[in-house]
C-alpha cells in the first residue's frame, strides 16, 4: 500500500489546509515521491540511530568502570604509601614523629592542712604564744564600733586570775596557760580569758563545765568594774582554746537584759577572740603548705 497525498472525494473542489510539512527535509523531487524508498530510508536511519545510542551507552558504562578501577587502586589500603603515593590523611608518614597521647597522674593531690588541726593539737600548733600577739595593737573594730584595749596579762596560774567557780574547772581540766585582754567603748568594759590546754576535748569540758567567770582585768585607763554588781558571763571554745568573756559598766551599774550595748560588746569580744584564735591556726596551716616535703 503507497503512501499517497490527500486524497479528496472525486467531483468536491480541493480544500488544502496550508502546505504539508515535508518529513524530511532535503527530498525536493519533483513529482510524486517514491514513498516506499523513503519508507525504507527512514527505517534504515533508525536503526543506525539505535546502534549509536546503543554504543555511546556502552562507552558511557566503559567510562565509570574506568573510573571506578581508578578510584579503587587510588584508595587501596597502605599499598600506595608503599609505592610512593600519597599517604592517606590522618596517618603517620615515614619517619615522623606520632603525637603523643596527654598523661594524667592517677594520684590526687594531697588537701591543704587545715587551720583546725593546728589549733586543736599541740604537736602542730607551735606558733609563739603571748596576750599582745593575740590581742595587737590599741583597739580593735568589729563593724564599725571601735573599742580601745587597756590592760592585758598571761599566767600560768590561771585559777588565780578567775572568779567563782571557773578555777577549779580550768584546773580539773589542765589548763596550761591563761591570757587576758581588755577592752572599752563608750562606758562598757569587758575582760576576755583565753585558756590554753593540751586537747580539744579538755577545752570543750571546760567550756561545758564554767561556772564564775573569768576575772575583769583592770588598769591602762580603765577603771575596776564588775566588782559587786551584776555582770555578763560568757564561755565558748574553738580547738585546744576556751575562752570567757565578761562585761558590765565601768560605773558599776548591774546590767540586765534591757542593756543591748553590754550584750553587744560580749558579742564583738567573743568574736574577736575566736578569729584571732582561728588565724593562729590558718596562718601556720599556710606555712606547711609551703614548707618543703609537705
Amino acid at each position: 500500500m503507497s503512501f499517497g497525498g490527500p486524497q479528496w472525494p472525486q467531483g468536491s473542489q480541493q480544500q488544502p489546509y496550508g502546505q504539508q510539512p515535508n518529513p524530511f527535509p532535503g527530498a525536493q523531487a519533483p513529482g510524486t515521491p517514491d514513498w516506499g524508498a523513503l519508507a525504507d530510508a527512514s527505517a534504515a536511519r533508525s536503526r543506525r540511530k539505535r546502534w549509536l545510542m546503543i554504543g555511546g551507552g556502552t562507552l558511557a558504562t566503559l567510562a565509570v568502570g574506568a573510573i571506578v578501577a581508578t578510584a579503587i587502586v587510588s584508595g587501596g589500603d597502605g599499598d600506595t604509601a608503599k609505592n610512593g603515593g600519597t599517604t592517606p590523611t590522618g596517618s603517620v608518614g615515614a619517619g615522623a614523629s606520632p603525637t603523643p597521647e596527654p598523661t594524667f597522674s592517677s594520684v590526687a593531690p594531697p588537701p591543704p592542712p587545715d587551720p583546725m588541726d593546728y589549733i586543736s593539737d599541740e604537736k602542730k600548733d607551735k606558733a609563739p604564744l603571748s596576750a599582745e600577739g593575740l590581742f595587737p595593737g590599741r583597739k580593735f573594730t568589729m563593724n564599725d564600733r571601735a573599742y580601745a584595749k587597756g590592760a592585758t596579762s598571761a599566767t600560768t596560774n590561771c585559777a588565780g586570775v578567775t572568779q567563782g567557780a571557773l578555777g577549779s574547772v580550768l584546773e580539773k581540766n589542765g589548763c596550761d596557760r591563761l591570757l587576758r585582754a581588755t577592752y572599752v567603748k563608750d562606758g562598757v568594759a569587758i575582760t576576755v580569758g583565753v585558756a590554753l590546754f593540751s586537747t580539744e576535748a579538755e577545752a570543750l569540758k571546760a567550756k561545758n563545765q564554767a561556772e564564775g567567770g573569768i576575772a575583769p582585768l583592770a588598769g591602762a585607763g580603765v577603771a575596776d568594774f564588775c566588782r559587786a554588781t551584776v555582770c555578763l558571763r560568757r564561755a565558748n571554745a574553738i580547738g585546744r582554746y576556751a575562752y570567757f568573756t565578761q562585761a558590765g559598766f565601768t560605773s558599776g551599774k548591774k546590767v540586765t537584759s534591757a542593756d543591748k550595748a553590754v550584750f553587744q560588746a560580749s558579742d564583738d569580744l567573743g568574736t574577736f577572740a575566736f578569729n584571732q584564735i582561728y588565724a593562729r591556726g590558718r596562718t601556720q596551716a599556710a606555712a606547711a603548705a609551703g614548707a618543703p616535703g609537705e
